[in-house]
């Protein structure tokens, strides 16, 4: 039910990238304390860069910091192995550089690192060389070196760790070995057939967990409930259940007798439904995400860990002090070996951040050969008694954090050379403040959330009424994901034969009607803040498609027989009345009869229909970027006999429902990105629902080349190659008429260039390639 209401928020343009706070009333002195900063060198600028941020919860380590905006103040003293470029993709020789096109410009890409990553298919292994520069210092003087490195790997692999980073997850060689400390631990790894006989019959151990899990949840999901009052969003439920007790038991009681309404206590509701599931993860997971294996990954994974120390307790295992697949090779080269081979992996075994032993582990603790690694194991209280002073080998030293404002200098040992400006703030500043607080210089850049509204308010400073001016410089920068129409080949198909071509032309029939109305829609619902897409990918990822690439084609532009549906001559109300004439012949060759006469399809071909429904979670009042979409659509396909039947429910839940049963025919929603462009989780065949997989291809694409091109990816480091096969991968998705890309929205970045000199700013700024990137190069006016 959570996942189900976020849903309903991620679908309007109040979501924000950056939350916060009231801010509190600021001192009068602006700079950083004196006391604390050596004099400026000639070429510094004094300056101060102050930056609106969103609340900091404090924890500036970055071993231990777990909003963005702690990380993002962290980041500003550090330096990460890995290079990316402008859309996400690796620099594999940042030492000497390399130079990488984006939108038509070439630029310049440095880091600290050269990354190999090399995989050996028949051992079935994966090589990650790592080899840093000699001469990068940490803000202190102090030279960066592979011991360095290797005292952060095992930071992050101790058993004690509980940051955010997931270094553990992967398969490491000896990672299992080393975090059980039991040299067989890997040798007995849990099988399949045993996890899931514990499964099917629990030890008592494993029962009392999975009731302390599910006790856990609803517990927290009573204090989730208790938020909503007084949030419009959620007012549908809170104005029919006044009180938290009952809407808690609307949304999570199983029991259909019981009346949380005839009981006073609160915390009896609570436990009496926490009994009424018992040990019920799986029914809790259909309450809580719309699938009995919503839970299983944590469930199945403490099983799992319960049967592998009962397994180790039994066996003749010695101990392990250091992990078989990192290895230090030189003082400037570290190694690490997986098994198997992950494409992201590499985002996380080389994208760690270099934190300096001397400052958060101790020198005296460490020594390589004798298995000793700067810290006690399973002892990280010194770390954490660093996490509110972060230092590192970044840009800027962390000076303090002081009412509500995190204070910063120029660090003189940064190896791109100490920053032209000398001092850096970071201030909180809420959401609604940023565009006000940059247009009347109480700050100098922002991240504030994109939507019309917004644009409009900045547009409101500059004398020239853009978003570009006097007073205001707006980037927009992609959202990390994008928005879609769906359609079900399950359900709309001709003759049961989702596969088949007559089944393909059914369904870019209503693709193409639907893309041609895109445009309009789009800029009416969200103006300057979003633009169309044309790949099911968001724009973000550097695996997208772009306008200069060959093969590159607007969605469903082409009619049945392969021809461009539009000329450039033509005007809005041309391309619908063309879009209605392709869309009828690729109906026709679906197999439905046309009457001539009266312009209209009569009849549809066996398992197929002249009427379908589209579900649209629009709050029931039409508020949805892709309402308007599907509104000019449904008078399009009137005109030619196809009825397009819009439902848009108050309450998201009938979307989730419908997809849940897999009884669905079109629906709009929008997906999350991430860095690495894998498709496996949504596109490929044995996620399809009910087949056991992740559900999550709610398309039901099942196409023998989409599978193969997906897996043929995941086994590849090659960058250009892996684009290559994912776009031969999304021309199948596209061919097969399940999915229309509608939109990628934006988000904003803005700078006042009465105070910032515009020209030293790092130039296109994109989703992977933010402010801070370049950041030495920016001056003060």
């Amino acid at each position: 039910m959570k996942r189900v209401l976020l849903f309903m928020l991620a679908m309007v343009m109040v979501l924000s990238v950056l939350s916060g706070c009231a801010p509190s009333e600021e001192p009068e002195a602006e700079a950083p304390v004196e006391a604390e900063v050596p004099e400026a060198a000639e070429e510094t600028n004094d300056t101060p860069l102050v930056v609106g941020y969103a609340a900091f919860s404090q924890k500036f380590s970055p071993f231990f910091a777990t909003t963005a905006y702690d990380m993002d103040a962290v980041t500003l003293t550090q330096v990460a192995l890995l290079q990316t470029d402008r859309v996400g993709g690796i620099v594999y020789n940042s030492i000497d550089g390399e130079t990488i096109g984006y939108e038509g410009t070439d630029y310049d890409y440095n880091g600290i690192a050269d990354v190999k990553v090399e995989y050996d298919e028949a051992a079935d292994m994966t090589t990650y060389n790592i080899k840093i520069r000699d001469d990068v210092m940490f803000s202190d003087g102090e030279v960066m070196d592979a011991d360095d490195i290797i005292f952060n790997y095992y930071v992050y692999s101790d058993p004690s760790y509980t940051g955010s980073t997931t270094l553990y997850s992967f398969p490491i060689l000896g990672m299992i070995n080393y975090r059980e400390n039991n040299s067989m631990a890997e040798e007995l790894a849990v099988t399949p057939e045993e996890l899931s006989a514990a499964m099917e019959n629990p030890t008592e151990e494993m029962s009392q967990f999975m009731e302390s899990f599910v006790a856990d949840v609803l517990t927290s999901e009573l204090d989730w409930v208790k938020s909503l009052y007084g949030d419009p969003n959620y007012a549908t439920y809170t104005d029919e259940y006044t009180e938290a007790k009952d809407l808690l038991a609307f949304f999570y009681g199983i029991d259909e007798n019981y009346d949380s309404t005839a009981v006073e206590s609160e915390e009896q509701v609570l436990a009496d439904i926490i009994d009424q599931y018992g040990d019920d993860w799986k029914t809790l997971g259909v309450n809580y995400g719309g699938s009995e294996s919503y839970f299983a990954a944590d469930v199945e994974g403490e099983v799992s860990a319960i049967l592998l120390r009962e397994k180790l307790a039994a066996s003749d295992g010695t101990e392990v002090n250091s992990i078989e697949g990192i290895k230090k090779l030189s003082q400037t080269e570290v190694e690490v070996k997986t098994r198997g081979f992950d494409a992201s992996a590499v985002y996380t075994i080389a994208g760690i951040q270099v934190a300096p032993m001397h400052y958060y582990g101790s020198e005296d603790m460490y020594d390589y050969d004798n298995e000793m690694y700067g810290f006690t194991r399973g002892d990280l209280s010194g770390i954490e008694s660093k996490t509110s002073a972060p230092m590192g080998a970044g840009p800027y030293k962390f000076v303090e954090y002081r009412d509500k404002v995190v204070y910063y200098e120029a660090n003189e040992n940064y190896f791109k050379g100490e920053p032209k400006t000398k001092y850096l703030q970071l201030k909180e500043t809420t959401d609604g403040e940023m565009i006000a607080g940059v247009g009347t210089g109480v700050i100098d850049l922002a991240n504030p959330s994109g939507s019309k509204a917004k644009f409009d308010e900045l547009k409101s400073y500059n004398s020239n009424g853009e978003a570009v001016g006097d007073k205001i410089v707006a980037n927009s920068v992609n959202n990390l994901g994008y928005g879609y129409i769906g359609i079900n080949a399950n359900t709309v198909n001709v003759k049961g034969e989702p596969a088949s071509e007559a089944s393909k032309n059914l369904r870019k029939g209503f693709a193409t009607v639907f893309a041609v109305h895109r445009d309009v829609a789009i800029d009416s619902y969200y103006g300057d803040a979003a633009s169309v897409i044309n790949y099911p990918i968001s724009n973000t990822s550097w695996a997208a498609p772009q306008k200069s690439d060959p093969g590159y084609e607007i969605a469903f532009s082409r009619d049945v027989d392969g021809n461009p549906i539009y000329t450039e001559d033509m005007v809005a109300d041309d391309k619908y009345d063309a879009a209605v004439e392709a869309a009828k012949g690729f109906f026709l060759a679906a197999g439905y009869s046309f009457d001539e006469a009266s312009g209209k399809f009569t009849a549809a071909p066996e398992g197929a229909s002249l009427e379908y429904e589209v579900i649209v979670p629009a709050d029931g009042v039409g508020d949805h970027p892709a309402f308007a979409i599907l509104a000019d659509s449904k008078t399009s396909l009137e005109k030619i006999g196809i009825t397009l039947t819009i439902n848009d429910p108050a309450d998201a839940n009938v979307l989730w429902d419908t997809l849940d049963a897999n009884t669905h025919e079109m629906w709009t929603a929008a997906w999350g990105s991430t860095i690495d462009p894998d498709m496996y989780q949504v596109y490929h065949s044995s996620n399809g629902k009910g087949l056991g997989g992740t559900d999550s291809n709610s398309y039901n694409i099942a196409d023998p080349d989409l599978d193969k091109a997906i897996l043929d990816a995941r086994k590849s480091a090659d960058q250009e190659y892996r684009k290559g096969i994912y776009k031969q991968a999304l021309d199948i998705v596209l061919d097969w008429g399940v999915e229309i890309p509608t939109y990628q929205r934006q988000n904003l970045v803005i700078f006042s260039p009465e105070r910032i000199n515009m020209d030293t700013v790092t130039p296109d700024i994109t989703t992977y390639w933010v402010w801070m990137n370049d950041l030495e190069t920016l001056e003060m006016k």
